[in-house]
């Protein structure tokens, strides 16, 4: 039997709480509930996939490791219902005893957007934009890359907005690297983003 090439890595769980309403829930959810993610992976049972679909990207940022400086609580984040806007949630990491993990703000941040470079790393099939392995594309923090496919670019995004914020990846070569990020359409992509400045 082959070793297992990726090292076991538990992740920790997320609590979501409702900090604001402004308008009728689908789901009925008031402000003060709390829900519990056994990890980024995991939403609870029937949650709302409007708010995962806009929280993801924060779960994903926080597991790897990511800072929000701008935050009293530097591992925590909000976002808002995509729904007009109707909940927000704050996003909180747990730690194993299952208390919010704290780190205070030191003192008021300065915008410090990150130099992100997207790679094409392998091509299995047909790309309607026609990349190649090898081509590049560079962005600035939470920019999108001009005229860059839509389709890959939803996927990249949590990679990207991870990066931005500090996280690193312990599994890969390069921990300010993230590769195998697949393309939707048939997997025919699939692209590798690093933060470049930490090369």
């Amino acid at each position: 039997m082959s070793a297992d090439p990726q090292p076991k890595i538990v992740f920790p769980k997320i609590k979501l709480t409702v900090i604001k309403k402004e308008g009728h829930c689908y789901h009925h959810y008031e402000v003060g509930d709390e829900f519990i993610l056994d990890d980024f992976t995991h939403p609870p049972k029937h949650f709302c996939a409007g708010i995962v679909k806009s929280a993801f990207p924060c779960f994903y940022a926080l597991t790897f490791g990511s800072e929000f400086k701008f935050m009293d609580n530097t591992k925590s984040i909000t976002t808002t219902c995509p729904d007009n806007g109707k909940l927000t949630f704050k996003i909180e990491l747990l730690d194993e005893q299952g208390g919010v993990i704290e780190k205070p703000k030191e003192k008021p941040p300065k915008p410090n957007p990150k130099q992100l470079e997207i790679e094409v790393e392998e091509v299995r099939g047909h790309c309607f934009f026609g990349y190649k392995k090898g081509d590049t594309f560079r962005t600035t923090g939470l920019k999108t890359p001009v005229d860059f496919c839509g389709a890959a670019y939803s996927v990249l995004f949590p990679v990207l907005f991870a990066l931005n914020f500090g996280a690193e990846f312990p599994f890969e070569k390069n921990p300010v690297c993230k590769t195998g990020i697949t393309c939707p359409d048939g997997g025919n992509i699939k692209f590798k983003i690093t933060r470049v400045e930490d090369r």
